[in-house]
């Protein structure tokens, strides 16, 4: 084999060697916003409202809105203006753990989803409440664009969490918010409604 062509081949097969995938990973938030949120704004005109900025993973802002006893959730850095309402229909509220699920490519990690619990009330028993994880985009510094992309209900779904991080690390990447369909995952107990607006 003369060297023109040990070149060639050694640039064909480097080209064709598979490209390493990325690592996947979790790391956990605490969000209390009686300790460590801050009111961006607050309403008592229309109901009560209220607007929180709080801390998430290594500098990611968590961004809730509560109003009418249900609350809405942006992860990450937002978009200019408002922000979409994000929530359940029935009363509901989210719980104190984030689950941030990070792409490490090798030096760099990047928190592309959040797996977040929410509690929802029935709409017939208010006592009776529905769990369901939340998968959301997380809105970077150069898109500003996140959203829900997948519904996991958790109540007697012994594999939600599992579920959800598989959503979380194979569908986030690619999804437009406002123009894709969530995923959403139901089991023995029905989804509670959630709506963009």
């Amino acid at each position: 084999m003369n060297r023109r062509m040990a070149i060639g081949v050694a640039v064909t097969a480097a080209l064709c060697w598979p490209v390493a995938a990325a690592e996947m990973s979790s790391a956990y938030t605490d969000l209390d916003t009686a300790r460590d949120c801050a009111v961006l704004e607050s309403s008592q005109d229309e109901g009560d409202f209220v607007r929180m900025v709080c801390p998430g993973w290594r500098g990611y802002p968590v961004i809730l809105s509560a109003g009418d006893l249900r609350e809405s959730v942006f992860y990450g850095f937002p978009p200019p203006g408002d922000l979409p309402w994000e929530s359940f229909g029935p009363f509901n509220a989210t719980g104190n753990k984030i689950e941030w699920r990070l792409e490490t490519n090798g030096a760099t990690v990047v928190p592309i989803a959040t797996i977040h619990r929410w509690f929802v009330s029935d709409p017939e028993d208010d006592t009776q409440k529905t769990e369901v994880l939340v998968i959301e985009k997380v809105g970077q510094l150069g898109e500003r664009d996140g959203c829900a992309v997948g519904l996991v209900v958790a109540t007697g779904n012994p594999k939600a969490n599992e579920t959800a991080r598989r959503i979380a690390d194979e569908s986030v990447r690619d999804f437009a918010c406002g123009a894709d369909e969530r995923l959403l995952v139901s089991g023995d107990v029905p989804l509670p409604s959630f709506e963009r607006q």
